[in-house]
């Protein structure tokens, strides 16, 4: 008797030992396309058995580990070269699995299984992916001002304000899903001139993060050549990232960190002179090149402010102006080959006048000699008419 109750005792313990420990879910948030660890705990022993699977309608094999390394032949191949678990740690205990270059779809509920001589247990992970706001942007198309933010996950919400306050805008807001699952979102209202002082808003947010960007436009003008200021204002001491573009494409500068120090583009170099602590440009030898939108962003992890300023240049009419010293120095110089050319013409009609001159008293003599020979001829009978024909001839040879 003794030995059939030892021999049941013995049975129950059997079967409660290898009753299986279920803990409960863990939730994991992982970051599109890094690397995530997904934790997983056991008592240490030798020979230790993982098994981690992703909980589907049929549950797909992620990982394997036993026999001191890694069993991957019935690994699916959404997962092949992305996972692995830390071999220098099992013995201590640790059955955790890294994932790399997570994905949307890699979203889910997994299942760690461990058996060791002491015992086999389960614990489940609910992982959440999220692709974070990275950027927001917003600029002024036509009359519609846009903002757009890409590559975000989950659907993202996007809200509108201005400064000061105005609830007389109505914004279109459009969405559309990538084949990575991700959310592109883009919204635009219309912009009227008579708000210039207005500045708008836009915030895109998850559960994870948000950006806000703001948008102001401005205008400054300038005459001729002079060297100008372009203001960027700063209204958080937190927004230490820099970056000057013109016309929203060329880069002009960047500046990151609190140092103050910056980059300017090569093409940039001869105009950028300064730039302050709050983040205002001085530009220098401008043309009607250099004529156009001028974008101020200030950002940080959370927000980015725009700044928008036309600058206009007055008394340039196209690209070939010169400057005025310039202009002054040709000016002059005309004045003084007209002055010359004006001269030259005086020297020579006076020159003119005083050879006529000379012409005029030798035409008198001969006119005198004429008369007389008039008289011989006619006193010789000779043609008076073809004698002076003759004379005139001669007179005009000579002049």
């Amino acid at each position: 008797m003794i030995s059939d109750g030892c021999s049941a005792s013995f049975v129950v313990f059997c079967f409660l030992w290898r009753i299986i420990p279920v803990r409960g879910d863990a939730d994991v948030s992982c970051v599109f396309m890094e690397r995530c660890i997904l934790p997983c705990s056991f008592q240490s022993g030798f020979d230790g058995i993982i098994h981690w699977f992703q909980v589907t309608e049929r549950d797909l094999y992620v990982h394997s580990f036993y026999l001191n390394k890694d069993q991957l032949g019935h690994q699916d191949q959404r997962f092949r070269n992305r996972t692995s678990v830390f071999n220098d740690q099992i013995s201590r205990g640790n059955a955790s699995l890294q994932l790399t270059g997570v994905k949307v779809q890699d979203q889910g509920r997994y299942k760690c299984h461990t058996s060791t001589i002491r015992g086999d247990q389960d614990s489940f992970i609910n992982l959440k992916v999220d692709a974070l706001v990275h950027e927001v942007n917003i600029q002024q198309v036509g009359n519609r001002i846009t903002c757009s933010s890409e590559g975000i996950y989950p659907k993202p919400e996007l809200i509108w304000s201005t400064s000061p306050p105005s609830g007389k805008y109505t914004a279109q807001q459009m969405e559309q899903q990538t084949h990575q699952h991700l959310y592109n979102i883009s919204s635009f209202l219309l912009y009227s001139h008579s708000d210039a002082a207005v500045g708008y808003s836009c915030t895109v947010s998850t559960r994870r993060n948000r950006r806000t960007a703001t948008w102001r436009q401005l205008t400054s003008v300038i005459d001729g050549y002079s060297e100008t200021t372009i203001s960027c204002s700063n209204l958080s001491p937190s927004l230490t990232s820099l970056t000057w573009r013109f016309n929203h494409s060329q880069t002009i500068l960047t500046q990151s960190g609190s140092d103050g120090s910056h980059t300017v583009s090569e093409g940039w170099k001869q105009h950028v002179k300064d730039v302050s602590e709050s983040g205002s440009l001085t530009l220098q030898d401008l043309s009607s090149d250099q004529e156009g939108t001028y974008t101020c962003e200030l950002s940080d992890a959370e927000e980015t402010h725009v700044i928008n300023t036309f600058l206009k240049i007055h008394n340039i009419n196209d690209s070939t102006a010169m400057p005025l010293w310039v202009s002054i120095l040709i000016a002059v110089t005309a004045a003084m080959i007209e002055a010359f050319l004006l001269l030259c013409l005086l020297f020579y009609q006076q020159k003119k006048g005083h050879q006529k001159k000379n012409c005029k008293e030798p035409r008198n003599a001969k006119s005198r000699a004429l008369t007389q020979l008039e008289t011989v001829n006619a006193d010789a009978g000779e043609d008076t008419t073809t004698a002076m024909l003759h004379h005139r001839s001669s007179t005009c040879d000579f002049c």
